[in-house]
C-alpha cells in the first residue's frame, strides 16, 4: 500500500476555480492600466495651440472638455475595457466628428446655421496604437 493519504494527492493538483479567479482578477488589472495608458496617451495628443489643428492632426484643445473628458472602464460582461471620450451633451456627435470626420452645424458671425464638412482629426486611434506594443508587457507575470 503507497503511503499517500487523499489530502497529500489533492495538493498535487490545482484548484481550477482559484486559478481562473487569478486570471481574471489579472485580467481586470492589465486593462485597466491598458486603458489608463490609452486615456493618459489621448490627452496628451490634444494640445492648447493658438492655431487650428490640420487635417489628420490631433484637435486643438480650446475649451478644455473633450480633454477632461476622456475616460475608460472595464466591462466585466465582455471582459474588455472601453475608452474614449463621454458623451457630453444629447444629440452632440463632435468627438465622434473629430475622430473620424464628417458634417457638423455651426453658426456664422451673423448667427446663421450653417453645415460644414469636418475632416478628421484623430486622436483616439493613433493613442490605441501607440499604446498596443506595450500589452504583452503588461501580461507578463501578471498572473500570481
Amino acid at each position: 500500500m503507497i503511503g499517500v493519504r487523499l489530502s497529500q494527492a489533492k495538493r498535487l493538483f490545482f484548484d481550477r476555480q482559484k486559478v481562473l479567479s487569478k486570471v481574471s482578477r489579472a485580467e481586470r488589472r492589465v486593462l485597466s492600466r491598458f486603458g489608463a495608458y490609452v486615456r493618459q496617451e489621448a490627452r496628451q495628443r490634444i494640445r492648447r495651440r493658438k492655431r487650428v489643428s490640420r487635417p489628420d492632426e490631433s484637435p486643438t484643445n480650446q475649451t478644455g472638455l473633450l480633454k477632461r473628458h476622456i475616460y475608460f472602464v472595464f466591462d466585466p460582461d465582455c471582459r474588455s475595457v472601453v475608452i474614449g471620450p463621454a458623451r457630453m451633451t444629447t444629440g452632440s456627435e463632435a468627438p465622434a466628428t473629430l475622430e473620424y470626420g464628417g458634417q457638423a452645424v455651426v453658426a456664422t458671425s451673423a448667427g446663421q446655421p450653417v453645415r460644414v464638412a469636418i475632416e478628421e482629426r484623430p486622436y483616439m486611434g493613433p493613442a490605441f496604437r501607440q499604446e498596443l506594443p506595450k500589452v504583452p508587457a503588461l501580461w507578463r507575470d501578471s498572473v500570481r
